[in-house]
């Protein structure tokens, strides 16, 4: 007989189509085993027996008590059928004291009929007081039907009183109590869990088997039971999703591609020899990795990480021409056009004659760096087109425009990826497909990811950290600037803006909205006069209404100027030049400087309800002043008030310039569901009982595991119930998260 089945079931065979629906629209749950691995998120323990005399306020007590009186009301509602509402009240007493319980509407025939003087019961619920009495409304209670002797009756009270009642993530369409009654109907199915761990692992590490995971989780005894059943559960959740990414390493390894070996005195030499700087350690191990790689006759699938400025770009740069030289084309695609203009720039100056190939005054290895964008006119964009299927260019920047049919490479070799996050799954597959094989994959981001994030997000990708940043980088100072608590804080800050701007330096002011929305608030929005309980009402500063103001007010006589996401690109890219070239003081912008955006002479930053931003985009800002030889400043403008989480994590910012150890302050405080749900595919995570943060240990234990399971056998052949819980963890949304774009 098959075993899946009973899993498989359709929960409206099991539960009735009402609830079923219920459940699949609230709660995406569809089958037995969806309901199953529905965890309880918490306990709710009884209660130890409380007397009636000592009854603690707004906390759920558990009691014994015998009924003294029950009465039952009926009063005028117009919410009751025939304008009649029904109220029962139940006196109880253990003789140390009384106790009102309060039942209406429906909920008053059981306990009516069950309640009656003289009976003997437990009453769980939680105490609240009623025209200055103590009560319990609707409690859960269970009558005792002792044997002769009492012993049976004390015993069901223990059991009863000690119980921990599992509270589950509910809906208001779902009670958790109906969620726990569904579960215990289906609980029996547990047994029929096929285990997905292979049997050695799991003794080895003195786990529980699955159907009794699950059983312990939904009906524990003890707080043991509920420990043993999450340490086997989150085994279940890393060990699955490390399969699925070490069997996408393990076919990634099988496909061809084309070894890329730089020439010993080639364009990356030339280049190398022109550098005015030497590179620094990391940038050195970071690039052995990368040439290794390059080398071998499958692609190369690396993720590099880099702090905001410790040279990424030069890394990929040098990567890129490891391939020109064994007479390959590289392709570096950025996430926006600003971005790409900028690469383009950045590239061309560092390379200098060497990006002049075909042109008089190049140099003897030079080749050609074209741009690739969506707005640009159509004969430099026939012309760049050209030069991709000749060969004619060895070097393309450029956006998704990049990725469109039209587009042909001569000879594809690599493509670099700029902050991978943004790129989605089938823009990364169509690249690939326009090499004559598999081109190799370097991804860059400058967004710090924990290990153990890396691990699991990107774990199909081998990770590369450069951690140091190049000499000549200035240090950043930032500060928290309480525009509620302080206003004056915030007219020094001003002042500083100007002081850097006096001394020949330029500054950011960044905001979170544009402001030609259709519901943009009145002009008064950045008057900074709303109290500390508005601030969190306000609508968010806008780009328009801070430039006007300050080009009004504080920053009178300074050249302002907006750049935001709606701009047309040519206005953008206009925008970006005049302020590389010092035209303008002060850029008011929205976070389109986040990423790449490169002016060294930008020295300060001011962000605007800086509360509305996460941790990890805050440090993306920041990272734009400070890439000069003079010192960075960045000043975090909020109104929350000082206690609050908001003000914490500013707080957290200011104090520290590591990104890594931020993102892990963001992560612990947005919750990992973030991180690897919405952020990464939109759906919800697959992650319930498993920690990214906490449960470091757990994911790089069972990634070695994973490894050493697929290396064995990559088709899972002698693991039947591993692949069935690939399976499940692998339909369509799951695909694209673990291609995650």
């Amino acid at each position: 007989m098959d075993l899946v089945p009973a899993l498989q079931e359709p929960l409206k065979k099991v539960l009735g189509p009402a609830t079923a629906k219920v459940m699949a629209e609230h709660l995406g749950l569809h089958t037995v085993g969806d309901l199953l691995h529905h965890y309880p998120r918490r306990y709710e323990e009884r209660g130890q027996l409380t007397h009636l005399a000592d009854l603690p306020m707004d906390e759920h007590v558990t009691v014994v008590a015998q009924v003294a009186d029950a009465r039952l009301h009926t009063f005028a509602s117009s919410k009751a059928p025939r304008g009649k509402g029904q109220r029962l009240e139940v006196t109880i007493t253990d003789g140390s004291g009384r106790l009102q319980l309060v039942f209406f509407g429906n909920g008053v025939h059981k306990p009516h009929k069950e309640l009656l003087p003289g009976t003997r019961a437990m009453f769980a619920g939680k105490v609240s007081v009623f025209n200055r009495r103590l009560q319990l409304a609707h409690p859960a209670y269970e009558l005792l039907r002792g044997g002769g002797d009492g012993e049976d009756g004390a015993e069901t009270v223990e059991s009863w009183a000690g119980a921990l009642i599992p509270l589950y993530p509910a809906t208001a369409k779902l009670e958790s109590w109906k969620i726990a009654k569904a579960v215990q109907t289906v609980l029996p199915s547990a047994q029929e869990a096929v285990d997905p761990l292979p049997g050695a692992l799991r003794e080895g590490r003195g786990l529980v088997s699955l159907p009794e995971a699950l059983l312990k989780i939904h009906r524990p005894h003890t707080k043991a039971d509920i420990e043993d059943a999450r340490a086997r559960l989150k085994w279940d959740e890393a060990f699955v999703l490390q399969v699925a990414l070490a069997r996408r390493r393990h076919a990634e390894t099988q496909l061809p591609a084309v070894p890329r070996k730089p020439s010993p005195d080639g364009l990356l030499t030339a280049f190398d020899d022109r550098l005015p700087f030497t590179l620094t350690d990391g940038q050195r191990k970071v690039s052995r990795e990368i040439f290794d790689d390059l080398a071998t006759d499958h692609p190369m699938h690396r993720l590099l990480q880099g702090e905001v400025g410790s040279g990424k770009t030069l890394v990929a740069l040098r990567a890129m021409l490891a391939v020109v030289d064994s007479g390959g084309q590289a392709v570096m695609l950025a996430p926006t056009e600003v971005l790409a203009q900028q690469h383009h720039r950045s590239v061309v100056e560092m390379m200098g004659e060497l990006a002049e190939g075909g042109m008089l005054g190049g140099a003897e290895h030079a080749t050609k760096v074209v741009l690739l964008t969506g707005s640009m006119g159509a004969a430099a964009r026939r012309q760049a087109l050209l030069d991709l299927a000749t060969g004619e260019a060895g070097i393309v920047i450029g956006t998704h425009a990049l990725i469109e049919d039209k587009v042909q490479f001569h000879d594809l070799g690599l493509v670099v990826v700029d902050e991978q996050h943004r790129f989605g799954v089938e823009q990364r597959d169509a690249l690939r497909g326009k090499g004559k094989q598999p081109p190799h994959l370097l991804v860059m981001t400058a967004t710090p990811i924990p290990r153990t994030v890396a691990m699991t997000v990107f774990g199909d990708l081998e990770t590369s950290v450069l951690d140091q940043l190049p000499a000549g980088r200035s240090p950043i100072a930032s500060h928290v600037v309480p525009a509620a608590d302080k206003p004056h804080f915030l007219a020094r800050a001003w002042e500083r803006v100007r002081e850097e701007v006096s001394n020949g330096h330029q500054a950011y002011v960044v905001c979170p909205r544009i402001g030609d929305e259709e519901d943009a608030p009145g002009k008064k929005a950045a008057q900074r006069t709303s109290p500390e309980d508005d601030a969190e009402k306000r609508p968010p500063l806008a780009v328009l209404d801070v430039a006007e103001q300050l080009a009004e007010g504080p920053l009178r006589g300074l050249r302002v100027e907006v750049l935001h996401g709606r701009m047309q690109p040519d206005d953008k890219d206009a925008v970006m030049r005049r302020f590389t070239a010092v035209e303008t003081d002060v850029l008011v912008a929205t976070t389109v400087i986040e990423v790449g955006v490169n002016v060294p002479n930008a020295t300060a930053m001011v962000i605007m309800d800086a509360d509305r931003f996460g941790v990890s985009q805050l440090h993306q800002l920041r990272g734009r002043v400070g890439r000069g030889s003079a010192p960075g400043l960045c000043l975090l403008v909020s109104e929350m008030p000082e206690a609050s989480a908001a003000r914490q994590r500013l707080n957290a910012v200011a104090s520290t310039l590591d990104g890594f150890e931020l993102s892990r302050i963001d992560l612990e405080q947005r919750r990992e569901g973030d991180v690897l749900g919405q952020a990464q595919s939109g759906a919800r995570t697959s992650l319930r009982v498993l920690a990214v943060i906490e449960d470091e240990e757990i994911i790089a234990e069972a990634r070695q595991e994973a490894a050493a399971v697929v290396a064995a056998d990559p088709e899972l052949t002698g693991l039947p119930g591993l692949r069935t819980a690939l399976d499940a963890l692998l339909d369509e949304e799951r695909e694209q998260y673990l291609e995650k774009g």
